[in-house]
């Protein structure tokens, strides 16, 4: 019996908390969580828009040097404080799952300020129609819109077993690594949302200052909705300029974050 099938029970939803993980010793960018964006952090923008999908509760999930500086971000969006491992941060979810007694897991990443929350909506929505899985996730995305839906009881399998740095620093490849002790449903983004060329995470200097541009051309103090990111981003792509999508983009994007409890 796979590890997802256990999670909840008849009539009920699995416990789920929602999980960011973010800390301020990245070595590529140093402190950029704590990075000006939207006259607010960059971690900031992560949790507003993260607060936005449905969860038993939200967490965010740090290491020591990074917790008091960051306490203050959580506090503000909501956001419980969780304190664990700074290179192992499969071990760090694992805890955040023990701590508030979680079923399954929404895992987001601290570096993505555009994350798609209504597709993370959406993904919520798909494990109630289809078999239980261990390990969920839209693939296509823009770099640094997704997020992973992960049954607790696997993440704690692959803790137990998984024995790679890279394992246990990335929290879900011993996961995907292992179809066969495994269930994986990894569907292809619906097509508005399809853009696996496009990249909105936060990594580097460079990947900050593109990042600058979309909410200097886009934000206007609330949470962007996706529908106008990936507007933005087809028109990168258009010989009319970045902001130019044709109409069909937009509304089918529109119409699927309505599907998934409306725009913010």
């Amino acid at each position: 019996m796979n590890p997802a099938a256990s999670a909840g029970g008849p009539g009920r939803a699995p416990r789920t908390g929602l999980v960011v993980q973010a800390r301020l010793g990245s070595t590529r960018l140093p402190r950029k969580a704590l990075l000006p964006l939207g006259g607010a952090t960059l971690c900031d923008q992560v949790l507003a828009r993260l607060a936005l999908v449905s969860a038993d509760v939200h967490v965010l999930a740090t290491d020591e040097p990074s917790a008091a500086e960051l306490a203050p971000v959580a506090e503000r969006r909501g956001f419980e404080l969780l304190v664990g491992p700074a290179e192992d941060v499969l071990a760090r979810y694992c805890l955040a799952a023990r701590r508030f007694g979680l079923e399954r897991v929404l895992r987001a990443t601290g570096d993505n300020p555009l994350v798609a929350h209504e597709l993370a909506a959406l993904l919520l929505d798909r494990a109630e129609t289809v078999p239980p899985a261990d390990y969920a996730s839209y693939q296509g995305l823009p770099v640094g819109m997704g997020v992973e839906l992960v049954a607790a009881a696997a993440l704690f399998r692959a803790e137990a077993e998984a024995r790679e740095a890279p394992e246990r620093e990335h929290v879900c490849p011993y996961l995907y690594s292992h179809p066969e002790l495994f269930v994986l449903d990894r569907p292809a983004a619906p097509d508005p949302w399809f853009l696996p060329e496009a990249r909105v995470t936060v990594d580097t200097a460079a990947d900050y200052e593109a990042v600058l541009r979309i909410y200097g051309a886009l934000y206007s103090g609330e949470p962007i909705p996706t529908a106008r990111i990936f507007a933005y981003l087809r028109g990168l792509r258009d010989p009319r300029g970045p902001g130019v999508a044709g109409a069909a983009d937009l509304a089918g994007a529109a119409d699927l974050a309505g599907a998934a409890g409306g725009l913010p």
